[in-house]
């Protein structure tokens, strides 16, 4: 089962996982809620849409905008519409 790992913790696990440009995107309900905290950050990408960020806390450690997700889609990404997916030293094990 796929997970989420950064400094130790388990951000988000799932079978039910999407892969995008070798990026694992992880359903909503599948990530631990209590360390994301909204950012204010957006991006745009061409062909999936407007990109929202979350930052990571983790025994306070910050990992700004580690986490990324597409609250509205465009119609070819409607498959990883509100799926979180993560950079910036977060591990996805597969």
């Amino acid at each position: 089962m796929p997970k989420a790992i950064w400094n130790g913790a388990v951000l988000a696990e799932s079978d039910n996982c999407e892969v995008v440009e070798g990026n694992y995107y992880f359903p909503h309900d599948s990530i631990n809620k209590a360390y994301f905290k909204n950012s204010d950050t957006h991006t745009t990408c061409p062909w999936k849409g407007l990109a929202s960020y979350y930052t990571i806390v983790v025994d306070g450690q910050e990992n700004k905008d580690a986490a990324w997700y597409y609250p509205e889609t465009k119609e070819k990404a409607n498959h990883i519409k509100n799926y979180v997916a993560f950079w910036k030293g977060v591990k996805v094990q597969a």
